[in-house]
């Protein structure tokens, strides 16, 4: 949905292929920076009901996990990144939830408290903890219903706690809050207060409702003109915890200068 390729589709004609600008994107942090993001092009993506192979990478269900088989290069440098990652989901299951007031578009934590693999060859990296699966998708462009959003996940003695903030073109914002806990329930409790946190290099703002007023980043992982991803102190349910969390500027996104920058970090059309 950020691929400048099909933004500009988006623009010259109503229903573009969506086919043609499938992408497959591999970040890797921690002393282990590499970053990716492919697009094939149509003719290298092929689908079943369970597995959807784009260029050399597939994903397929295996034994009830999401087995991914990584074969991508960095844009620019060309640096490998090749390996296997599973996601195994929990037993906590969410539903689509809307996200505007009209019903236009949609968010879906599918597996939000995962069991996740990491094995790499390139780099040399193994790694297994807690993951999270979710999907946005919608009736029309994001930039055309939504400002920007932040939203933010952390795993607590209670489950996974996931915070939702979404600001509307029209309308009011839309703030969820919720726990989903490992034997399957889903819970939300009240919205607390919003706080500001520093921005970003590139001076996307950033926040976080707040239990305590104790919030801090301790890490920007991405940060682009439109988007950022860190790594946050803060308190879910009481509890102190490191979330993950990101935020989006989509006026920054639909900039004419920002969607001449992007095609600089993709590699469209290539063959592995």
């Amino acid at each position: 949905m950020f691929s400048p390729s099909y933004f500009r589709a988006r623009r010259r004609e109503l229903f573009p292929d969506p086919d043609a600008h499938c992408g497959i994107n591999v970040a890797l942090y921690g002393g282990h920076e590499r970053w990716a993001f492919t697009e094939p092009g149509p003719q290298r993506s092929r689908r079943t009901a369970d597995e959807f192979s784009l260029g050399a990478t597939s994903l397929r269900w295996v034994d009830g996990s999401l087995q991914v088989e990584i074969d991508e290069r960095t844009a620019g440098s060309g640096r490998p990144v090749r390996g296997t990652v599973r996601i195994t989901p929990g037993r906590a299951r969410g539903e689509p939830i809307d996200l505007d007031a009209h019903g236009r578009h949609r968010w879906w934590c599918v597996a939000p408290g995962a069991r996740v693999e990491v094995d790499l060859n390139a780099p040399d990296l193994r790694w297994s903890g807690s993951g999270y699966h979710d999907s946005n998708f919608g009736r029309e462009p994001l930039e055309e219903a939504f400002v920007g959003w932040t939203w933010s996940r952390a795993d607590t003695d209670q489950g996974t706690a996931v915070l939702y903030d979404a600001q509307p073109r029209d309308g009011d914002p839309t703030e969820r809050a919720l726990l989903f806990a490992p034997d399957g329930s889903i819970a939300s409790w009240e919205p607390t207060e919003s706080r500001t946190l520093r921005t970003t290099g590139w001076r996307i703002p950033r926040s976080i409702r707040s239990e305590r007023g104790e919030d801090r980043v301790l890490e920007t992982l991405e940060d682009t003109p439109f988007y950022s991803r860190s790594l946050v102190h803060t308190h879910r349910l009481g509890q102190p915890v490191t979330a993950v969390h990101e935020a989006l500027d989509l006026d920054r996104f639909r900039n004419p200068i920002v969607q001449k920058m992007l095609p600089f970090r993709i590699r469209r059309g290539w063959r592995a």
